[in-house]
């Protein structure tokens, strides 16, 4: 007598292979539905957003790139004149000036403020009372340019307080501080002052989000500050670190305020050009009230900077670009 196996039935859903087709595609079809959805929220949340940066960026940028190629006085018709205003730009000695400051600002302010920013991480981590100094070194970032030209005035005119400090110690003949010639490094100072405490502010937060057992395990080996940073916080703050040099050459490339409020104090009203940077020098080609207003040349110079920003800034992303590490 024969015996015959009992027949199971095969459930497609379930099954593997080519039955499993329909289980397959069910999860293409669920897939498929999710990304459909996405695809729908994004022009009700993404779509005012893109409006707003398409009028206000976007179109701006293209009305300029095409006043930058034109003679115009901003008034009357246009006269095209095509790259004639970029060629005039890097053959003019106060416009490459005035690009060399913004680099000097760029890099020598970025470098000793990133050094201090670092160093005062460091101090601030383990001291007590660090959301109080936080607060503190955060306060000059929040001070308008204004009320430090002020204060220049105050400290370092000829009857100031520093000169008058000065005189117990034998110091007859004090420096010039405000003369045309030692505006620019006055300037550089100031703005370190004022931007230490900002990007302190935001790499000591990037370093509070490192688990204290690393810290502890550095006691253990016996490491010192410098090995700390070095193998400890910059690695683990290095993305931080990144939108912090990001953030600091988009606001180096604009620097403006406080140049025209440091040297505006001439008779001209206007800042020695010593101390023009490519903000300042597209201000003055075009509102200097001194001579026609050149459109075409001050847009030019705008886009030129905005070119500069472009490169810079992906410069620095491909350069501190690294596997981000989890913790």
């Amino acid at each position: 007598m024969s015996l015959k196996a009992p027949e199971r039935s095969v459930d497609p859903v379930d099954s593997g292979g080519a039955s499993g087709t329909p289980k397959a595609k069910k999860g293409r079809d669920s897939g498929g539905s999710m990304v459909a959805q996405r695809r729908k929220l994004m022009i009700p949340f993404v779509g005012p957003a893109l409006l707003f940066y398409l009028v206000l960026f976007i179109i701006p940028t293209g009305a300029a790139v095409w006043i930058s190629f034109n003679k115009w006085a901003g008034s009357g018709p246009m006269t095209w004149v095509g790259f004639s205003n970029y060629t005039a730009l890097f053959k003019d000695d106060l416009f490459k000036q005035a690009l060399w400051n913004t680099l000097l600002l760029l890099v020598v302010v970025g470098v000793v403020m990133f050094v201090l920013a670092f160093a005062m991480t460091l101090v601030l981590r383990d001291m007590a009372g660090r959301k109080i100094a936080r607060s503190i070194i955060f306060f000059p970032h929040l001070i308008n340019a204004l009320v430090y030209g002020v204060l220049a005035g105050f400290l370092f005119n000829p009857g100031g307080l520093v000169n008058t400090l000065l005189k117990p110690l034998g110091v007859t003949d004090p420096p010039q501080w405000l003369a045309q010639d030692n505006l620019f490094p006055l300037i550089m100072l100031t703005l370190t002052f004022m931007t230490t405490g900002y990007y302190t502010t935001i790499l000591m937060a990037g370093v509070d989000r490192i688990p204290p057992y690393y810290y502890e395990d550095c006691a253990m080996a016996g490491a010192n500050a410098w090995q700390r940073l070095r193998y400890v916080i910059l690695p683990l703050t290095w993305d931080v670190f990144g939108v912090c040099a990001v953030l600091w050459t988009i606001s180096s490339v604009k620097i403006f305020e406080i140049v025209w409020v440091f040297g505006g104090s001439s008779g001209s009203g206007i800042p020695p050009t010593q101390t023009w940077t490519a903000a300042v020098y597209t201000y003055a080609t075009a509102f200097s009230g001194e001579s026609l207003p050149a459109y075409g040349a001050a847009t030019a110079s705008a886009i030129i900077s905005l070119a500069l920003v472009t490169v810079l800034v992906v410069l620095i992303r491909r350069v501190m670009r690294r596997d981000v590490i989890e913790f």
